[in-house]
């Protein structure tokens, strides 16, 4: 099959009603689910999402034009190649932690008499109108129009750099793809971005300086645009074969089988039937690649509180935000998705003698570790300044004692469930959680930390402000038998709307 070949499945009039089937399906499939309310919410609430960072790239474009010309006195277009190749990388990391393969589609599909080459080539169509695909036309097109416009550019030259940038950011689209499938394929790229980040630092290389060297004749010379506009077509017929190649219900939409081994941790065994929960957990993590998303994800907050260096930061309600993120990203990834976790078999589990206390009071436990865990890691940024770390480790109380109840309780109201069999790294199924009840939740998580912070430190300093938060903690985990009644009512209040809506995925 040819390259072009390849990229013309949707062209015959064959394809083309297949095609018209697979969007009827998409229709009826939005308008006749049972959560169509939740659904208009949902997308409403993403409509915002999106404008904003609409927004953010138009903007950008006229930032970067006018900056270049009337404070920095640069072309644009090598201010642009400076950071082109951090662009690059930025587009890569928003595409492999937003747009997810939709395996969950595609599944059905392939118990029924449609051709491999239809489905993999609608799959790929799908990919490819994400937001995230094509968002950074709102960037390229009102900056090749300034170019033209404002900077005396010629068209043939602009035109080729917009093909140029063009191809690069689709050819993202598709390494995304195999970063889904591959682990091996996506740790040896982060393991080369921390590398250079490393190098940068410690400046042995510099990184605008390098995107300058490569990306300025790209953009310069026109006939160069050919190279990446080639090697995009090439990645694209690849990605297309990948994709046919593995749509199977037992190759690439599923887990890799391994040989059958038992995890136990036996120390955990004397905890009864809260112990088997935290085994199960830990089993969890290590073997979905969702969940092990979750606990990278918490990880990768440890570095949000390097935000302290950007304007704005600067003030301590600020910095008790920062702080809630570096100790507390795990409750979030992993604690609003409590019981989907556990999806795939939360009805059979429910018709069980299942202690809901020491199912829930485990996922707590388990918050709390890793809470822990994180306020120990954190103290790195005592190098910055010991009133910087304080501020963290006082948000870290706060978690411990406050924000792990809430993001439990969060958890009952967000009735999405997982696909554990996925090879997808999301956990989300391709769909956002838009939600009323935890959207509210976020005003105790957040903005009561902050207020309180800020109040105390400015009235009586630092130290009654770490302690304020602190008695906070301590009062929550005071009260957490009766606070665990609460949410075990909650949850039981909730629990057959869940199984409902478990059991309709």
């Amino acid at each position: 099959m040819t390259v072009t070949k390849a990229f013309s499945f949707g062209l015959t009039q064959k394809h083309l009603s297949m095609i018209m089937k697979f969007l009827g399906l998409e229709w009826k499939s939005f308008f006749r689910s049972p959560q169509f309310g939740a659904g208009i919410l949902m997308k409403l609430g993403m409509l915002v999402i999106y404008i904003n960072l609409a927004a953010v790239f138009l903007g950008a474009a006229f930032v970067l034009f006018f900056y270049s010309r009337q404070e920095a006195h640069v072309h644009p277009l090598v201010m642009f190649s400076r950071f082109f190749l951090l662009y690059w990388v930025a587009d890569l990391l928003m595409k492999y932690f937003g747009q997810q393969l939709p395996a969950n589609n595609i599944k059905p599909l392939l118990t029924l008499n449609i051709p491999k080459s239809s489905i993999a080539g609608y799959t790929l169509g799908k990919i490819l109108v994400s937001f995230f695909s094509w968002s950074f036309l709102l960037f390229i097109v009102p900056f090749s129009i300034l170019l033209l416009a404002q900077g005396g550019e010629s068209f043939a030259g602009v035109a080729a750099m917009f093909l140029t940038t063009f191809s690069l950011l689709f050819i993202n689209t598709f390494i995304n793809v195999f970063l889904n499938k591959s682990d091996r394929v996506m740790y040896t790229f982060f393991a080369l971005l921390i590398a250079a980040a490393a190098l940068h630092y410690f400046k042995v290389i510099s990184i605008p300086g390098i995107s300058q060297s490569i990306f300025l004749p790209l953009f310069t010379r026109s006939w160069l645009f050919v190279i990446p506009l080639v090697a995009m077509l090439v990645m694209g017929y690849f990605t297309y074969r990948f994709i046919r190649e593995n749509l199977y219900l037992d190759r690439g939409l599923e887990m890799k089988t391994a040989a059958g081994r038992t995890e136990n941790i036996a120390f955990l065994n004397r905890f009864g039937s809260m112990g088997t929960f935290i085994n199960n957990d830990i089993r969890l993590i290590r073997r979905s690649k969702a969940a092990r998303s979750a606990l990278m994800g918490g990880f990768a907050f440890l570095f949000y509180g390097l935000l302290i260096k950007s304007q704005g930061y600067d003030a301590s309600f600020m910095q008790v935000f920062l702080g809630i993120f570096v100790t507390g990203g795990f409750n979030f990834m992993f604690g609003q998705r409590v019981p989907a976790w556990d999806s795939s078999y939360y009805p059979l589990m429910m018709t069980q003698n299942v202690p809901y206390r020491d199912f829930l009071k485990a996922k707590w436990w388990l918050f709390v570790l890793v809470t822990f865990v994180s306020m120990i890691l954190a103290v790195g940024y005592a190098f910055f300044s010991w009133e910087f770390y304080f501020t963290i480790f006082a948000a870290g109380l706060y978690n411990l004692g406050v924000n792990s109840y809430l993001t439990l309780l969060a958890g009952a109201f967000n009735k999405k469930p997982i696909d554990l069999n996925s090879t997808s790294k999301g956990f989300t199924g391709g769909q956002n959680n838009f939600n009323l009840k935890v959207m509210l939740l976020l005003i105790p998580q957040l903005v009561l930390p902050m207020a309180v912070f800020g109040g105390v430190k400015y009235l009586l300093g630092m130290s009654a402000a770490v302690i304020s938060l602190a008695v906070l903690g301590l009062i929550g985990f005071l009260l957490r038998d009766r606070i665990f009644d609460q949410i075990v009512r909650i949850y039981r209040t909730e629990k057959y709307s869940t199984l409902a809506a478990f059991k309709k995925n």
